[in-house]
């Protein structure tokens, strides 16, 4: 059990606990409880189902590839085009949101320079994105038991110190939905699906038990999510929109510090399992030398944040409520390809996943145009 489904769930899991769970407080706080939770269990399901039909496609294809060469592939030029877009540029604003955030939680521990801790974020995450995915698992299962420990932790001294009124938000109307960008952007973990099937090539590990760790990596982010926001508004008389500074003065110092913890090792992990999705991208999409992809993931991300992004929220919002939704169609796309071209496969069963095809549609498309009608508005 421990090396053929915690092991890769770690990767899932590990890839999704990142920048979106201190978005979450704030926004369920201003939306709604109800509506958030909900949306956390419903986008759960939903993409364990596309976890599944990602896995499906890495199974049916011969070689190694990632998001851009199964575009390129099944897809052809234009889809090659769109996925350079909503992937591989996806992933590098992902990657430079994370170095955005990471000195806010180290400075709770350490103090000093934004910019001394923002370099050190990035050195210690260059560092571990190197090794193969094999070995990131084993990082990976001792970072996620430490950040759940850690939002268990959370959670039992918030719930312990809240009156009853953080729990009185539970109304649900048609502003609820400003809730989704977060959610979709908070457990997403996509792309990160080739390095489980990975995992599994490189251990040997029988690729039954493939379904069963993506399912358990789509549901712990989930519960976890909903015991952290359930601690922190029982933390907090105004909650801040990073969730933590909301907090300085009136938590006890140990939690600060903790909570530094969890940020950085959340970070720190999704940080690397991006950057190795990224870096493969480079080397088996793009054809470039290991050396040269792994230079081009190690230094685009701070390239970009001296250029001036550095806006975690808009980033956030706008790659949870644009970037990911076309990504899911996308993929969606090239399953249906693959399946046309390889109907062979003994993963899953197709039937099964040409019923939930147009309801996997149906949800991104609404999301989709949701956002352009917010933006435009």
């Amino acid at each position: 059990m421990y090396k053929n489904i915690l092991l890769p769930a770690s990767i899932l899991s590990g890839s999704i606990i990142g920048a979106g769970i201190f978005s979450l407080p704030f926004v369920f706080n201003k939306f709604g409880l109800l509506a958030g939770f909900i949306s956390l269990i419903v986008f759960a399901f939903i993409y364990a189902l596309i976890y599944f039909i990602y896995a499906d496609v890495a199974l049916r294809t011969e070689g190694e590839h990632r998001f851009v060469g199964y575009s390129k592939i099944y897809l052809g030029k234009s889809g090659f085009v769109v996925s350079i877009f909503v992937g591989l540029v996806q992933l590098l604003l992902i990657m430079t949101v994370y170095i955005i955030l990471a000195p806010s939680f180290t400075q709770l521990i350490f103090g000093g320079s934004y910019v001394a801790h923002l370099l050190f974020f990035w050195l210690v995450g260059s560092l571990m994105m190197l090794f193969n995915t094999r070995k990131i698992a084993w990082f990976e299962f001792l970072i996620v038991s430490g950040i759940l420990s850690i939002i268990f932790l959370v959670f039992l001294f918030g719930v312990n110190n809240a009156d009853a009124s953080f729990m009185q938000n539970f109304n649900f109307n048609m502003d609820s939905l400003g809730v989704l960008g977060a959610v979709i952007f908070a457990l997403a973990g996509v792309m990160v699906v080739p390095e489980v099937v990975a995992y599994f090539r490189e251990s040997s590990s029988p690729l039954k038990y493939i379904k069963r760790s993506l399912l358990l990596g789509s549901f712990l982010p989930a519960l976890a999510y909903i015991a952290f926001v359930l601690g922190i508004l029982g933390l907090s008389k105004s909650v801040s929109s990073d969730s933590i500074s909301g907090l300085v003065g009136s938590a006890p110092e140990w939690l600060i510090v903790f909570l530094g913890c969890l940020g950085f090792l959340s970070l720190a992990s999704s940080y690397v399992l991006v950057g190795l999705n990224t870096r493969h991208i480079f080397e088996y999409d793009f054809s470039l030398s290991a050396n040269l992809s792994k230079a081009l993931v190690i230094f685009i991300p701070p390239v970009f944040y001296f250029l001036g992004i550095t806006g975690f929220t808009e980033v956030v919002s706008f790659t949870g409520s644009i970037f990911i939704p076309l990504e899911i169609i996308l993929l969606i796309l090239i399953w249906i390809k693959a399946n046309k071209l390889r109907p062979t496969n003994d993963f899953f069963d197709s039937r099964i996943t040409k019923a939930t095809i147009p309801f996997l549609l149906a949800v991104f498309l609404i999301v989709l145009v949701y956002a352009i009608i917010k933006l435009i508005n």
